[in-house]
C-alpha cells in the first residue's frame, strides 16, 4: 500500500501519545489520512503530535480521558467540526498491570492481594473506557451509513497467566464486547475488529528495570508491528470484513486466508 491509499480517509486513535496508539497513528498518516491522537497527558501529546508535524503528516492532538463522558463527547463534538465525519476509531487507550503490581513480570502477584481501587481502575480504563468511545462515536457512524472500530486488545495466553489480574480480564472483556459490538453493527455496515500484537511489545507498559531481563527471555515486538494490518482495516479493501480477531506477526498468512474463502 501506497502513501495515498488512505488519502481522504479520517481516523481517531486513543491512547496514541506513545506506544502501540502512536505506531499506528504514524501509519495511518503515512498512507495518507488524516489523524487525530488523544491522550490524557497534554506533554506526551504535544511531543507526540510534534514527531508527527516533522514528518509533514496531518495530524492533530486532542486531549482525552476515556473514563469521562464528558471529555468524550468533547472530541466527538471535535471530530463532526473539524471533520464532520469519521472513518475509523481505534480503541487502544489502556493501563498495565505495573498499575497494580510493579514487578508484576518477576513476581506475579495473586488476584486477592490486588487492591479494589487498582482493579476498578484499569477496568475503567482498558474495558468500560473501550464502551464509553465507541458508544459516543456510533452514532456518527449510523449517520454515514458506514464505519469501521478497531478495538487493540492481546493475546489469550496472556488472559489466563499467572498474576495477571485485572489486565487479563479487562482484554477478555474486549474480545466478548467487540464480538457483540460487530454484531450488533453489522446491519448498519459498521465493521468491528480486534488487533492484537501477537507478543509481548516493547511499550511503556514494561518497566524499563524489567526491560533487559524480559529481553534476555523473550523477543519484544516492535510497535511498528501494528502498522500493515492497521492500514489494511483502514482502508476500503478491508469493508465488509467485521467481527475478526487479527494477529499483527500472522496477518499476511491471515489475510491469504481470507482471499482464498472468497
Amino acid at each position: 500500500m501506497n502513501e495515498s491509499t488512505l488519502q481522504g480517509k479520517k481516523a481517531l486513535i486513543t491512547g496514541a501519545s506513545s506506544g502501540l496508539g502512536f505506531a499506528m497513528a504514524k501509519a495511518l498518516a503515512q498512507a495518507g489520512a488524516s489523524v487525530a491522537i488523544t491522550a490524557r497527558k497534554s506533554d506526551k501529546l504535544d511531543k507526540a503530535l510534534a514527531q508527527l508535524k516533522e514528518q509533514q503528516l496531518d495530524a492533530y492532538a486532542l486531549e482525552m480521558d476515556v473514563r469521562d463522558e464528558h471529555s468524550i463527547e468533547k472530541a466527538v463534538q471535535w471530530v463532526r467540526q473539524q471533520w464532520g465525519k469519521l472513518d475509523l476509531l481505534v480503541n487502544n487507550a489502556g493501563i498495565g498491570m505495573r498499575t497494580v503490581n510493579p514487578d508484576f513480570l518477576t513476581k506475579p502477584q495473586p488476584f486477592y492481594q490486588v487492591s479494589a481501587a487498582g482493579f476498578r481502575d484499569l477496568i475503567d480504563t482498558n474495558l468500560t473506557g473501550y464502551f464509553l468511545v465507541a458508544k459516543a462515536f456510533v452514532p456518527l457512524f449510523l449517520e454515514q451509513g458506514k464505519g469501521k472500530i478497531v478495538n487493540i486488545s492481546m493475546n489469550h495466553e496472556t488472559m489466563k497467566r499467572k498474576g495477571f489480574v485485572p489486565y487479563g480480564p479487562s482484554r477478555a472483556g474486549t474480545d466478548s464486547l467487540s464480538h457483540i459490538m460487530a454484531e450488533d453493527l453489522k446491519e448498519y455496515h459498521v465493521d468491528v475488529n480486534m488487533l492484537l500484537p501477537g507478543g509481548a511489545t516493547e511499550t511503556g507498559m514494561i518497566p524499563e528495570q524489567a526491560k533487559e531481563e524480559i529481553k534476555s527471555r523473550f523477543r519484544l515486538l516492535d510497535p511498528d508491528v501494528m502498522a500493515t494490518p492497521i492500514i489494511f482495516l483502514a482502508s476500503d479493501e478491508s469493508s465488509g470484513i467485521t467481527g475478526e480477531r487479527i494477529t499483527a506477526t500472522t496477518f499476511d498468512s491471515w489475510r491469504s486466508s481470507l482471499a482464498t474463502k472468497k
